[in-house]
């Protein structure tokens, strides 16, 4: 699969009218159905569009902030709630029993349920956690098999990805379900989280508030700025030092800015955790709290880095302070299809109260800023395989997925995957004291 040419048949229809507009801007693409393909056709240095063409674009601009405002409506005939992460509700019209007398009345429960009427996939992932990894994990405890314990890791893993970002939009929007079921809204992440690798509201003060308030900046504790990015050594450190050390280093940083009640909460909910586990490994089983509780938590806290280098891998050598030069959008299906657009990272970081189902649209609306101030936008990648190619030196590769936006259509793969390199140096000291104080 050339990344260059593909376009993935499973993106989500939000993502597919993105990524035909921004292809719009570089050569004539047809996107209409999903078994298209497209060749990228890069302009010459110094062509330029006409006038007609310029309006051109901004039709079509305006016809795609249209189209994706009316997925999102629910006045508009075009709503497109999302209720499941597998499949699009269009896909599923080959079954009307089905739609007609299950998916259509759990829709219209869900909706009165779920915050935000997009978000009825969130009450169906919640009921599928409930009744699949809570039984399996109770079981362990009563009567376990090895079998079965690495069947329900192997489970977990599965989910975990989703959770994660589940749990992203809950601890940014302060719940994912209406008021009235606040009890409820507040209650499933004790029980959810430990069996996914969370430790108890570790996420909501890494992620809140210490990392969107440092925002990849020399005081982010999982700022990738001092490590060189491409190198396999620095990724392990960098990794190791999060995996060992963040139960310390997050309660002494809020203790370095004054956050004193930060500090003790952080701390106790971590340490609180380790002490659930020990009495669960001595006294409980040590089998079952190794395949529910142990592995899914170093896992987990493997990936969250993992993904985290990827996502701030490219920092600008200019100006790293920049939420567009410090961070990345991904247009692809793991990403966006199975993770609540975890892909537009550069949307969530431009404003972290934004729901997820609004990044798209946000894209299009700044687009001309994005191509102004440099921003990356990549295809047919995730932020792990982001990662492996960092490691591997694959910058033509990384080139090849880069979708081209203002000054970077004019360059040639070999310039973007230069361009890609350079922004992956480590910052030394000095060059943090100049460009970011």
């Amino acid at each position: 699969m050339d990344p260059l040419k593909f376009i993935d048949p499973n993106l989500t229809e939000p993502d597919l009218l993105v990524l035909k507009n921004l292809l719009s801007d570089i050569e004539p693409v047809s996107l209409e159905g999903k078994d298209s393909s497209s060749t990228l056709r890069i302009r010459k240095k110094g062509e330029r569009k006409g006038a007609a063409q310029n309006d051109a674009n901004r039709d079509s601009d305006e016809d795609t902030i249209q189209k994706l405002k009316a997925l999102n409506n629910p006045e508009d005939p075009k709503f497109d709630p999302t209720v499941f992460v597998s499949w699009d509700m269009k896909d599923l019209t080959k079954y009307p029993f089905l739609v007609k007398w299950i998916l259509q009345p759990y829709v219209k429960l869900a909706t009165k349920i779920v915050r935000v009427e997009t978000d009825v996939v969130m009450l169906t992932h919640i009921l599928l956690y409930l009744t699949t990894s809570l039984p399996s994990a109770i079981l362990l405890f009563q009567q376990f098999h090895w079998l079965h314990g690495i069947a329900h890791w192997i489970m977990q893993t599965y989910y975990v990805g989703t959770y994660t970002l589940m749990m992203h939009q809950h601890i940014h929007m302060g719940g994912i379900l209406k008021k009235s079921f606040w009890w409820f809204d507040g209650l499933f992440p004790y029980i959810t989280n430990p069996l996914m690798g969370h430790t108890w509201n570790s996420y909501y003060y890494h992620h809140v508030k210490h990392h969107h308030v440092e925002a990849n900046g020399p005081e982010d504790l999982s700022s990738t700025i001092r490590y060189q990015r491409d190198e396999i050594v620095d990724f392990l450190c960098y990794v190791g030092r999060f995996f060992f050390l963040i139960w310390l280093d997050l309660p002494l940083y809020f203790f370095r800015k004054g956050k004193t009640g930060f500090a003790l909460r952080a701390a106790a909910w971590e340490v609180g955790n380790y002490i659930i586990l020990f009495v669960l490994w001595n006294y409980m089983s040590w089998k079952a709290t190794l395949c529910v509780f142990v592995l899914p938590l170093m896992q987990l806290r493997v990936g969250l880095m993992v993904g985290n280098w990827g996502q701030h891998a490219f920092v600008d050598e200019v100006d790293p302070n920049s939420d567009f030069r410090s961070s990345v959008t991904l247009i692809d299906v793991p990403s966006n299809r199975f993770c609540y657009n975890d892909g537009y990272h550069t949307s969530h970081h431009l404003n972290p109260l934004r729901h997820w189902r609004e990044h798209p649209v946000s894209l299009i609306q700044q687009k001309d800023r994005y191509a102004a101030e440099h921003a990356l936008i990549f295809r047919n990648i995730d932020y792990i395989m982001i990662t492996v190619r960092l490691l591997r030196k694959d910058y033509k590769y990384l080139a090849r997925c880069l979708v081209p936006i203002g000054d970077q259509v004019q360059m040639t793969l070999d310039e973007r995957a230069e361009m890609l390199r350079r922004k992956t140096r480590r910052f030394d000291e000095s060059d943090i004291q100049s460009k970011f104080n």
